[in-house]
C-alpha cells in the first residue's frame, strides 16, 4: 500500500474469551440484553488485543460469529439447519460440521448481518486507532455446507443463488462506510487444483463489481483450518495465473505454515496487486519472535515492494489460543516495525 509500506493487518477472526464460550453454549438462559451486552463486551476485547498489538488495521474479532462462514446460514431462508453434528466423536476433521438441507428458495431478506457487526465495530473501537476492516465470506465458501437439491442441482447452482446475496451486503458495506473489506474465498484456494481456476475468477468478479473501485477489496485464499487442518494440497501454482485477474486491491496467502514455499509467487501477485502474506502460523504454538518476523519480512522484501507489501498472520486466529495469539500479534508488528526502521519507512 504505497502510503503505508509494510502494512500490519489481520485476516478476520480471533479467539473467544473462554467467558464467551461458556456464555454461546447457554444463551437461553440469557435475555436480549443480556446477550447485546455480551457481543459487546467480546468486541471490546478483541478490540484491544489489536490496538494494544499496534495493528495497522483491526476487526471486530469476528466475536459474534460461531464460525467464519457458519453463522450465515441463519440469516438465510429456504434452509433446514442441521442442529446436531453428525459426528461428535474422534479426531477432529470437517465432516463434523455437518450440512444444511435446501429447503425452499434462498434468499436474505435481512443481509447476512455484516453491517451490523460494522456498525458495532465503529461505536467500539478507538477513534482513528486504525483502519477498520469488515470480512465477508464469498459465494463459493458459503455454497460448501448447503446439500444440493432439485432446484439447486450442484454446488455451482447454490453458488449463483447466494452471490447476489453476498453482492448486497458488500454494497450495504460500503453505504455504511466501510473503507476496507475482505471477501474470503477459501474454498476457491482448497479445489483449484482439481477445478477451473477461470470460473473461480468469474464468480468472484461478478461479486465484487459493483463495489469494485469504491472500497479497498481485499481477499483471503488459504486451505482451510477448522481446528487447525488443512483440506486441499497447499500449493498456491495451480490458482495463477487465472487468479491474478481477480478484482482485488490485496490478496492474501498462507505463507509461514508452509514454510514459505512458492515465496517467489508473490511476485507475480505484487505485480497486479498489493500481496499479504501469512508470517505468522495459526496452527503452530510456537510463538514467532520480532526477530522471525523481521528475518521473514526481509525475506518477502527480496521479491515483492516495500509498498505492495501487506503482513498478517496465515489465517484468522479463531483456533488459536488467546494465550498464543496476543503475543503471536505484538510480536509480528514488532518485527514489521523493526525492518521499516532499518529502511527508514
Amino acid at each position: 500500500m504505497k502510503n503505508c509500506p509494510l502494512r500490519s493487518s489481520v485476516i478476520g477472526s480471533y479467539p473467544f474469551p473462554g467467558w464467551l464460550e461458556f456464555a454461546s453454549q447457554h444463551l437461553e438462559v440469557f435475555g436480549r440484553s443480556d446477550v447485546s451486552e455480551i457481543q459487546n463486551d467480546a468486541v471490546i476485547a478483541a478490540v484491544h488485543d489489536q490496538v494494544e498489538a499496534g495493528l495497522d488495521v483491526l476487526t471486530d474479532g469476528e466475536q459474534t460469529r460461531l464460525d467464519f462462514n457458519l453463522s450465515f446460514y441463519g440469516y438465510i431462508k429456504g434452509i433446514e439447519l442441521e442442529s446436531v453434528s453428525p459426528r461428535k466423536f474422534g479426531p477432529p476433521a470437517h465432516d463434523q460440521r455437518g450440512k444444511h438441507a435446501i429447503t425452499g428458495e434462498l434468499v436474505a431478506p435481512r443481509g447476512l448481518g455484516v453491517v451490523e457487526e460494522f456498525k458495532r465495530l465503529q461505536r467500539l473501537a478507538p477513534s482513528g486507532a486504525a483502519t477498520l476492516k469488515a470480512s465477508v465470506p464469498g459465494p463459493y465458501t458459503l455454497s460448501g455446507r448447503l446439500v444440493p437439491n432439485a432446484r439447486y442441482v450442484d454446488r455451482w447452482a447454490v453458488t449463483e443463488a447466494l452471490l447476489p446475496m453476498v453482492r448486497k451486503e458488500l454494497e450495504d458495506l460500503v453505504a455504511a462506510g466501510c473503507s476496507e473489506i475482505s471477501v474470503d474465498e477459501p474454498s476457491m484456494s482448497c479445489y483449484a487444483y482439481k477445478e477451473d481456476p477461470r470460473r473461480f475468477v468469474n464468480i468472484f468478479n461478478r461479486t465484487v463489481e459493483s463495489v469494485y473501485g469504491r472500497t479497498r477489496l481485499c481477499t483471503h485464499l488459504c486451505f482451510g483450518n477448522f481446528k487447525g487442518r488443512a483440506i486441499g494440497p497447499r500449493r498456491i501454482a495451480p490458482m495463477f495465473p487465472a487468479f491474478l485477474d481477480f478484482k482485488a486491491d490485496e490478496m492474501h496467502v498462507e505463507m509461514a505454515s508452509r514454510e514459505f514455499a512458492e515465496i517467489e509467487l508473490i511476485a507475480q501477485i505484487a505485480a497486479r496487486m498489493d500481496v499479504a502474506v501469512g508470517i505468522v502460523d495459526v496452527k503452530s504454538y510456537y510463538v514467532e519472535t520480532p526477530e522471525d518476523i523481521a528475518d521473514r519480512v526481509r525475506w518477502c522484501l527480496q521479491h515483492a515492494p516495500a509498498d505492495r507489501l501487506v503482513f498478517a498472520p496465515d489465517c484468522g486466529l479463531s483456533q488459536t489460543a488467546r494465550w498464543a495469539a496476543q503475543p503471536k500479534l505484538k510480536h509480528m508488528v514488532a518485527g514489521i516495525r523493526q525492518v521499516k526502521k532499518e529502511r527508514g519507512l
